[in-house]
């Protein structure tokens, strides 16, 4: 892959670049990315977000999320179906709920209870500080009581609170996991290529594109400050991604000699550029941290087709991580490791069509998720059990999301074509009430 190929694959990337065809049954078949993935419907527990008075835009974010989460079966109720009150033995023999969420005004913000309806008792209750619904903040103090209560019934931590950044014709958008509150990121008239999360949750990193190079830029999005990366004035700088901690970002670079290496900086101190992959001709790109900040994943040409690769941060123990098959599969892009640490998503070519798959790291199985369109591009949510990709199923590139356990897909709709998600971690407190 030479320097002038990734150039014009980084620019498609930026812009809209025409999509290939698919057939009216790809087109349909949204639920057809269950390929690979046991769903056993009905082990859900079922979950009732109680009606009352009041509270209804609240009421209205908390039980998307809750449906969002995939952890519950959601269960609609008349709004006269319990008198007014929690009505345990109706909830449950009839509409066969395990749980049902309260919510109710308080001085400041909302009390919610959670019902535990087959011990006939309130499991939790706690009062949630929340701002007026005009402010800022508003949304993402509601999203994450969402992820409390998801925490208090399914004993796993949930996502709302978290967001997405995408690319749509040279130019980064945020948008709300729940597919809410889209605002432009990058500045107009400036061209990027690529964009990461830090893990503090307000700065994101991304290439700017200008005069055929391409600089990495820091910008703090609670200030709007940017910082150039040191080493990356030179040359084309792409994909990069924090170190767990948030002190180094790795990167590829394209050089004129022809090579692209991955690299790191120390953002911390803004110095100490440091190359990790030196294999001739061949092209290394797309790192991205294992959780621990022990090792690298990263895409790699020196066998042959691009495939996975794993290293360690400073560059040794190079070595394949994803097992492949020359003849049912091809080329492997864009890894993204799990939060968790147990699993590396990438997408990887099938028949010349794109697909999501996902390697358990412990075991090297490797497990196709996608089948339906041109999926690519995945990037993981806080919780290790969603994944946000880009798929044209229903025309042009857009970005969805899909549950890894249930196959259960959903879409987040953006004007234009979109490219290269990037989920935030969970986000929480003062640091992250960005608008």
């Amino acid at each position: 892959m030479t320097r002038s190929l990734i150039l014009a694959s980084l620019m498609a990337v930026a812009g809209a670049a025409p999509l290939l065809g698919q057939n009216p049954e790809q087109e349909r078949a949204q639920d057809a990315i269950r390929i690979g993935i046991t769903y056993r419907p009905g082990t859900r527990p079922g979950l009732v977000v109680v009606p009352g008075p009041g509270l209804d835009s609240v009421r209205a974010i908390i039980r998307r999320d809750l449906d969002y989460s995939d952890q519950f079966q959601m269960i609609d109720v008349p709004a006269s179906g319990a008198g007014g009150q929690v009505n345990y033995q109706l909830y449950r023999q009839q509409f066969a709920a395990d749980h049902a969420v309260e919510l109710m005004g308080a001085p400041g913000g909302v009390m919610v209870r959670l019902h535990d309806l087959a011990a006939g008792k309130i499991r939790n209750q706690q009062t949630f500080a929340i701002p007026a619904a005009t402010a800022p903040g508003f949304r993402l103090a509601v999203h994450r009581i969402s992820d409390e209560i998801v925490r208090w019934a399914a004993g796993t931590e949930g996502y709302a609170a978290s967001r997405l950044l995408y690319l749509t014709d040279g130019r980064i958008w945020r948008i709300d996991s729940d597919d809410a509150n889209v605002v432009p990121v990058s500045p107009a008239g400036e061209r990027a290529l690529s964009n990461a999360w830090a893990p503090d949750g307000h700065r994101i990193a991304y290439t700017h594109f200008d005069a055929g190079r391409g600089t990495i830029v820091i910008e703090d999005l609670l200030t709007g400050s940017r910082t150039t990366v040191a080493g990356t004035g030179t040359d084309l700088n792409f994909a990069p991604a924090f170190s767990p901690d948030g002190r180094m970002l790795a990167y590829a670079r394209a050089e004129e000699t022809g090579a692209t290496n991955v690299f790191t900086s120390n953002v911390a101190s803004n110095c100490c550029a440091q190359r990790l992959t030196v294999r001739g001709f061949s092209d290394n790109l797309s790192p991205t941290y294992s959780p621990d900040g022990r090792r690298l994943a990263f895409v790699s040409t020196r066998s042959g087709p691009p495939q996975i690769y794993v290293m360690s941060v400073d560059g040794t123990d190079q070595e394949l991580l994803a097992p492949f098959d020359y003849g049912a599969t091809g080329p492997s892009f864009a890894p993204d490791w799990s939060p968790d640490g147990a699993t590396v998503v990438f997408h990887r070519e099938v028949s010349r069509s794109p697909q999501i798959f996902i390697l358990d790291v412990a075991s090297g199985r490797v497990k196709q998720l996608t089948s339906v369109g041109r999926n690519e591009d995945a990037t993981w949510a806080p919780d290790s059990r969603h994944i946000a990709f880009i798929s044209d199923r229903t025309g042009r590139r857009q970005v969805w999301i899909v549950d890894t356990e249930t196959g259960r897909v959903r879409q987040l709709h953006t004007a234009g074509n979109a490219r290269l998600p990037s989920w935030s971690r969970r986000l929480g407190g003062a640091a992250d009430a960005n608008p």
